[in-house]
Formats: C-alpha cells, structure tokens, sequence
C-alpha cells in the first residue's frame, strides 16, 4: 500500500509539471549559458529535496493508517534461571577383580572334579582333586611316628619333673617331638595342595581341564574360571582436561546398550596417574548387579556430571547466529505490548552445551524474551508481532 501511494503521487507530479519542466530544461542547456544551467540544476535539486520530504511524510502517515501492513510473525520464549547439569559422555568397561582362573598347586593326575560350569560355589569349597602321588600315605606314616615321639616326651617329662633320668634324655625326646610335628605340619600342607578349593564365592564359568588329565604348576595349566558377578564395577579413561571437574562421589548416568538397561551411580575412585601415551586418566564407578545381567568387559555408555549451574539461563542452539566479528547474536523483543513489539539484537556469550541447548553467560538476563521461530528472519529494530 505504502509502494502504491509512493508512485502515484510521484505520477502526478511528473504529469503535471514534467512536460514544461523538460523544456524549459531544454531551453536553458541550448542557450549555453553556465549561470543559467547552474541557477536551474539549484531549482530542481531543491524541488527533488522537497519532493522527498513530502514522500517521508507521506508514507509516516500511511504506516499509522494501513492497517494491512505486514509485520514478521515469531514466537518468543522467556529467559528464566533454572538448573542446569552439564555432562561428560565417555565410553567404559565392565570389570571385576573377581574374575580369576584357577591354577594347580601341585604336579599330578586330576583324578576327581566335583563342580559343574554355572554352579555357584562358597569360598574354601573343594572343586577337584589331584593325585597326590602317595603323599598321604607318608602323612599317615608320620602321624603314628608323631604320636609315639608325644608319648616318649610326655613320659620322660613326668621323670624329669621327678628328678628321675638325665637331662639330656628329656631334651632329645623333646627335640624329636618338635621335629615330628613340623614333618606332620609340613607335609599337611603338601597334601592339602592337591585339592584345588575356590579362592572366594563365585560361579564356576568354565571347566578347562577334564578329569584323568595330567596337570602342573604354570602357564597353560588354569583347570577353572570363577567369576563373583556381585562385585563388578566400570572403568573408563577421562581426558587429563577434566582432570579438576571429575571428582570421588560425582553423579554418573549409566547404560548399557545391549541390555537396554539404565541406571545411576558415582564415582568411587579416581586415578592419580595421567598415562603419557592419550592423557588420560582412569575413574571407577560402582555397579549394582542384583540380577547378574551385567557381565565383565560389556560396554557402557557415561554421562559424568562435571559442571552444574543452579542459576544458568539456557536458550536454543538453533536461534543463535553470527555476525562478520565472529561474535554470536540473538534477538530479543523489547517494548512488548499487546502483542506487537520490536526486535533487538544482543551480542551474548555462551558456556557449555548439552544436547540442543546452550548455556548464556552474558547478553541476556532473567525474564528477556528471545525470538525462537522467525529468528532467522528479522532485523534489528524491526516491528514484529508475538504469536505466542
């Protein structure tokens, strides 16, 4: 509308002068005279200036006038402070320090396994035993001759206590008691390493060794797997940057994706060695494992707090630009009133990021309006009308 009155008052005003006007043009540039030409430049620069007065004043009056004008619709969201959690995402390992293989003590024949794969055994359980090549047959030996020296002692203790026989015969009866006692001791023990027993409570994950087979001490000779699925936690390598923002008793968010299982926890310990080879360092977090689902070296997905603002203003990532400075933008709307207001362009500074929104530090405060949809589309100062 503003356009169409524009043109036609420009129309009348070249239809009602413009013919006399270019020939007096005419007439004054034919006669050659500079004064002339010059006094006639100053005449029509001064009428174009005045004509553009009356153009300004004419389309201020058609802006308070039309009413079919079109003002950028948008939508506007309050800035307002809330809590704001800001998470690292990392990547870690189930792990226990009850995953163990079980090695024999001792050379011999397996002659006896008493646990099946799956079954649940205590600490100290009996899980196989190994031919002990005739030990025990010695310690019976040993026994009887260990409890004919504690008679001989015994007896010749009560004489000595009566002053009867000599010193020295109460002195090798002692000394041969002693002596057959660490044999007996000894050779328990001995005997006690061809039964192989569980180191703690745990399932039997797998049966290596079949019975009959021959086994010994070292490499390549583990008969058992026992795994305690109770006592499982998760390790990860945090960057050496968050070194001061990851603390003991941080909250982490925790899932495992191939179980479509989420859960919470913290971090219990935190590494006090930076490895030279990625900067990293290592953090463990508990695991609640009550229904044994959870299993050592599945992968977990982390989300570690490591910076929280209980006053942080957060807007959309997506309403942000940038000017030619490098320096981000956003709009706000001022003098808001029924509806209609005008667009204001503020240099803001961000923080930290999480998912689609981004955290303001400075350019905007609590209660401002920001212009969500349109933002892309209006300009500093320009009117816009609030749809929301």
């Amino acid at each position: 509308m503003r356009k169409i009155y524009t043109l036609l008052v420009i129309t009348l005003f070249l239809a009602s002068c413009g013919g006399n006007k270019k020939k007096s043009v005419d007439k004054v540039i034919a006669s050659n005279d500079l004064v002339k030409i010059r006094t006639k430049k100053t005449e029509i620069n001064t009428e174009i200036q005045a004509l553009s007065e009356s153009v300004k004043a004419l389309n201020a009056k058609i802006a308070t006038l039309d009413t079919t004008k079109k003002v950028p619709l948008i939508t506007v969201v309050s800035a307002n402070k809330t809590v704001f959690n800001h998470y690292l995402e990392l990547q870690g390992d189930v792990k226990t320090k009850q995953n163990v293989l079980i090695y024999p003590e001792m050379a011999g024949q397996l002659v006896q396994i008493y646990v099946k794969e799956g079954q649940f055994v205590n600490k100290g359980q009996s899980l196989a035993r190994i031919d002990d090549g005739g030990l025990s047959n010695q310690l019976a030996q040993i026994e009887v001759q260990t409890a004919l020296a504690e008679t001989t002692y015994n007896r010749q203790k009560r004489l000595w206590e009566q002053k009867i026989g000599s010193e020295i015969q109460f002195l090798q009866a002692k000394t041969t008691y002693e002596a057959q006692k660490n044999a007996v001791s000894q050779l328990r023990k001995q005997v006690a390493k061809s039964v192989i027993k569980a180191p703690f409570s745990g399932v039997i994950d797998d049966v290596i060794k079949e019975q009959g087979v021959v086994v010994a001490p070292g490499a390549g000779a583990e008969v058992f797997r026992i795994v305690n699925l109770s006592k499982m936690y998760i390790e990860t390598a945090v960057p050496e940057s968050y070194i001061v923002a990851i603390k003991k008793g941080k909250n982490v968010e925790v899932e495992f994706p191939v179980l479509g299982k989420k859960m919470n926890s913290t971090v219990r310990q935190v590494g006090n060695f930076i490895n030279p080879a990625n900067r990293t360092f290592n953090v463990e977090l508990a695991v609640d494992n009550k229904d044994k689902s959870i299993k050592p070296n599945l992968t977990a997905k982390l989300k570690i707090n490591d910076y929280t603002n209980n006053e942080a203003l957060l807007i959309p990532q997506s309403i942000i630009s940038e000017n030619a400075k490098g320096e981000q933008y956003v709009y706000l709307v001022v003098d808001l009133k029924d509806k209609m207001g005008t667009a204001k362009q503020v240099i803001i500074t961000t923080g930290k990021t999480q998912g689609d929104v981004v955290e303001v530090l400075n350019g905007v405060k609590d209660g401002d309006k920001i212009v969500v949809e349109g933002a892309r589309s209006v300009q500093n100062g320009q009117q816009v009308q609030v749809l929301n």
